[in-house]
């Protein structure tokens, strides 16, 4: 079986193709294309789908299923990888998978012994973060993925006081703050590994596909996890928050 994966949730817009018979199997990544650099990700996301795709002769109808990262992340490049996503499994008539940003990065550091921190730079003084580990190949969720100040975030990760890698634009853009609160002996992942990878994304999604965890093209939506600043713009006019 083909698992296309696509993630646009923060600054790298990234896509894959996974193949594998089940998800205990170690599977393959056929491909994989990823850029980070001063284009929008309507310009860059379709382009990288179709090479990948001319490179392992692989059409919409070859694949199994969807894997798109549904959030949290960039409003914009949510709905551009969802649009994308439903797009392809609609016309392919197949499944999506959705893989929560956090726990898609998360995977980058698969089977580590130590606690893993996906930090994205939600803006407002705030971060999506979450807080995961892995045993016996299973990812662990210490804390479920948020938008929260810096401070809320590092005292769950000295409360539960493992040693702890982050990541994610996140973790660079607040670097110096989170050694300033940690408690715990830390670590900031390296370039290779610090942002989404939509090759992460497949191979988790391929588990979630095999445990049945799907939707149809028509029932996925991404998860923002708070409204945009237009809706809370919108919302105050209403006086509808404060």
């Amino acid at each position: 079986m083909k698992i296309l994966a696509i993630d646009s949730s923060g600054l790298v817009a990234s896509a894959a193709i996974w193949e594998g018979t089940d998800a205990s199997a170690v599977g393959t990544i056929l491909a994989t294309a990823s850029t980070d650099y001063k284009k929008t990700h309507s310009q860059t996301l379709l382009p990288m789908i179709d090479g990948i795709c001319r490179d392992t002769d692989s059409l919409p109808g070859s694949f199994d299923a969807v894997a798109v990262s549904s959030g949290p992340g960039s409003f914009t490049g949510l709905r551009i990888g969802s649009a994308t996503a439903k797009a392809i499994a609609m016309t392919a008539d197949v499944p999506i998978v959705e893989v929560p940003t956090l726990e898609g990065l998360a995977y980058n550091f698969w089977g580590t012994a130590c606690a893993v921190c996906p930090m994205m730079d939600a803006r407002r003084n705030q971060v999506y973060s979450g807080l995961y580990g892995f045993e016996d190949g299973n990812l662990l969720t210490y804390k479920t993925q948020e938008a929260l100040a810096l401070e809320d975030m590092m005292a769950f990760v000295n409360d539960l006081g493992k040693e702890v890698i982050f990541l994610g634009d996140g973790a660079d853009a607040y670097h110096d703050s989170i050694s300033g609160h940690a408690s715990v002996k830390h670590s900031f992942a390296p370039a290779h590994l610090n942002r989404q990878n939509a090759a992460s994304v497949a191979v988790l999604g391929a588990r979630m596909f095999f445990e049945g965890r799907t939707v149809s093209s028509d029932e996925h939506k991404p998860v923002y996890l708070r409204m945009s600043q237009a809706e809370r713009e919108g919302a105050k006019n209403f006086d509808l928050v404060n």
